[in-house]
């Protein structure tokens, strides 16, 4: 078996690091299972899994049906689960794979384009056959039932759909920066690509950025990881994520399908969830548009300078290079010529022993910023060569010292939180 993870583009460990009101957003940021009696189907929804079944050649599920909510459409409980059951089973045959794109295609395309924007292809040539199915009532695309069910761009929610007002509410967040890496990631693959539409247009049609940015969105919201690198699994991917679950999508390879099994009971009518992945709420929003109230896996990135114009700058550099910066810390000289080192923090440790804590490498490179004096850096040098190396394996001896290091890391977070809340008011 293969555990199969939502494809989250850009699952970098950020965070929103305040609760904004949605009355202020006319996006819905916090979501959660509605009703499952404001829920019923309706012809699609019911039309839908017979054709899904008759397609893959074998049933899809015996407990699940397929209703519409305001959060979109949803799999709920037609009889009673138990933890342990198969709620579904997917087979490859009935799934959308990247060998699907034509090779006349595949073998024009540039060697670093992505799996997403090669999967995305073969959903825009899907969905040119459902036009041309809808224009002349003939039956031209196999998957038109599962093309039509997927959300319209205006029924998204991911960051890069936001308007310029709707950005300006995270601007304070690093999740405002990484929406526009993400826009100018899929414009230079649409700009790789667009040659190749051009010579397709049978395929295609005439096919426009937006078109392209609206299937890259579908794909890397909706596809899964798995053995054939990325795959969109029909009535699988409209579970609606709980980061709670333990419930997840699993590949068997031998047997060539994808399942998922229930992690605990469900009642008649119940929303059935399932765990996308372990991700925080930036990476929620940023990738599928909605956010969870008690994010567990949530997380805060946290941004410390080493300003140049420190006179112990070089020594602190030095000692800290010594010393462990951690390797995925990214050091680098900003127009300020100040060092900057980002630090991720999850949940802070409580007095009963749980959560992460504040991380070793942020409370070493406090330390040693709050240093000042070549005589107390030589004294966290001596203590890191009693502690195996490490700056921040114990309290600094000084406690004065210590509540300084802290102190300054109070000081930043209050400042990212006020610049937060001051984003929110102006909004």
């Amino acid at each position: 078996m293969r555990f199969g993870a939502r494809i989250a583009r850009f699952s970098s460990p950020l965070s929103l690091l305040f609760s904004p009101n949605p009355s202020h957003l006319r996006r819905n940021l916090f979501s959660s299972a509605p009703s499952a009696k404001a829920c019923r189907l309706n012809n699609e929804c019911g039309e839908f899994l017979p054709w899904l079944q008759q397609k893959a050649g074998s049933e899809i599920s015996t407990v699940l049906f397929l209703g519409n909510s305001i959060f979109g459409k949803s799999l709920y409980a037609s009889r009673a689960i138990q933890a342990g059951d198969c709620v579904l089973k997917v087979p490859y045959s009935a799934q959308i794979t990247l060998d699907m794109l034509p090779l006349e295609i595949s073998q024009l395309l540039l060697h670093g384009i992505d799996n997403v924007s090669r999967l995305a292809l073969v959903l825009m040539a899907e969905q040119k056959l459902g036009a041309v199915h809808i224009a002349s009532s003939a039956s031209e695309s196999e998957w038109a039932p599962y093309i039509n069910s997927l959300p319209h761009m205006d029924e998204m929610h991911n960051t890069i759909f936001w308007s310029k007002d709707e950005l300006c509410i995270i601007y304070q967040s690093p999740v405002y920066k990484e929406t526009l890496e993400q826009k100018e990631h899929i414009e230079k693959e649409y700009s790789a690509i667009q040659p190749v539409l051009d010579q397709f247009p049978q395929i295609f049609g005439d096919t426009q950025l937006e078109t392209f940015m609206h299937a890259y969105a579908l794909v890397s919201s909706r596809a899964w990881r798995t053995s054939k690198g990325v795959s969109l699994i029909p009535f699988a991917d409209f579970l609606n994520h709980d980061g709670m679950s333990d419930s997840v999508l699993l590949s068997d390879d031998s047997k060539e399908i994808s399942e998922v099994i229930a992690d605990r009971n469900y009642t008649v009518d119940e929303e059935v969830m399932i765990r996308y992945g372990k991700f925080s709420n930036a990476t929620l929003l940023l990738d599928f548009g909605f956010t969870l109230p008690h994010n567990i896996h949530d997380q805060v990135q946290l941004m410390m300078d080493m300003p140049s114009e420190d006179p112990l700058y070089v020594a602190k550099l030095e000692l800290l290079h010594r010393h462990c910066l951690p390797k995925s810390t990214n050091s680098q000289t900003s127009k300020t010529n100040s060092t900057g080192s980002s630090f991720i923090i999850k949940e802070v440790r409580s007095h009963g022993g749980k959560g992460k804590g504040i991380p070793q490498a942020l409370l070493a490179f406090a330390r040693v910023l709050s240093a000042t004096s070549l005589e107390e850096l030589k004294e966290m040098a001596l203590e890191a060569a009693e502690n195996d190396g490490r700056l921040a394996r114990r309290p600094l001896k000084n406690k004065d010292r210590e509540i300084r290091a802290h102190s300054i890391l109070l000081s930043q977070l209050n400042y990212m939180v006020q610049g937060h809340d001051a984003a929110v008011e102006h909004s």
